[in-house]
């Protein structure tokens, strides 16, 4: 324990040990979201990982239970509010609760802002700002009728922050996410639920390393001031703290991470 003037307090866990917490987190058959999972389940979190393909999300299941964690597969589209609760509900059945709640799934489309098509912002919108609205709130209706405290993390991104070019439309979307964490901060705090959210920069993951025949990675290290692109390592050490008891007073905020690079935003190829 420690003390400030008078009062006292007594310090929360120091570890970020997960045993007996319950996890849903959407989109997580590969990449940022994957990472998340398998280091929550090392933690000995049990962990419902959705994605939409069902393959994909077997595999990834099966890793992680490989190594001892708990995982359970929820396959199905992540921008469905009807889909949504039975998240929330297979959740609740499988591992008895819902603690904490990841709204990681979404799709990048690029497109100049003079030509992009209705079609692909509505579906751009349902899943990065439907699926992520609607799963914080049913999450948080379920946290607060088990009348327990709760973590709940959105994923947005530097794009949300500083220009890139071709990515108006998905840019705005993530300046939504990580408005909608700021102002949910505030409106859950008294349920105690803490509602946060990460910004990546350029990340490694499958999808990215096949971008330009494999230059991301040296375009990245070129303009980053740390000189290289985050790994999924990175964004995943970062979610575990946001999601830990170490940050219970963190909420309405999202932390960047992104070696730098919003600091100065060079766009690629320059």
């Amino acid at each position: 324990m420690y003390y400030f003037g008078t009062t006292r307090y007594v310090s929360e866990q120091s570890d970020m040990t997960f045993n007996n917490k319950v996890v849903l987190i959407t989109g997580a058959g590969l990449g940022i979201g994957f990472e998340i999972a398998k280091q929550l389940a090392a933690q000995g979190a049990a962990v419902l990982l959705n994605d939409i393909d069902e393959a994909v999300a077997n595999e990834a299941v099966a890793k992680i239970q490989a190594a001892g964690g708990r995982c359970e597969a929820s396959v199905g589209d992540a921008s469905d509010v009807d889909y949504i609760q039975g998240m929330i509900d297979q959740a609740v059945t499988s591992f008895g609760s819902l603690d904490l709640a990841i709204a990681n799934a979404g799709i990048t489309t690029y497109g100049s802002f003079l030509d992009y098509p209705v079609e692909r912002f509505q579906q751009l919108v349902a899943l990065n700002l439907q699926g992520t609205f609607f799963l914080v709130q049913r999450a948080a209706r379920q946290m607060i009728k088990q009348q327990t405290e709760g973590r709940i993390l959105l994923l947005s991104s530097v794009t949300g922050h500083q220009y890139h070019p071709d990515l108006t439309a998905y840019g705005m979307s993530k300046a939504a996410i990580r408005f909608l964490a700021k102002t949910l901060g505030v409106e859950l705090a008294p349920h105690q639920i803490t509602v946060n959210a990460i910004s990546p920069g350029a990340t490694l993951t499958e999808r990215t390393i096949q971008i330009d025949e494999g230059d991301f990675q040296a375009q990245w290290e070129r303009i980053t001031p740390t000189k290289r692109p985050a790994t999924t390592a990175d964004i995943a050490h970062t979610a575990l703290y946001l999601l830990s008891p170490l940050s219970g007073q963190v909420t309405g905020q999202t932390i960047i991470v992104d070696g730098g690079w919003t600091a100065t935003s060079p766009p690629p190829g320059t």
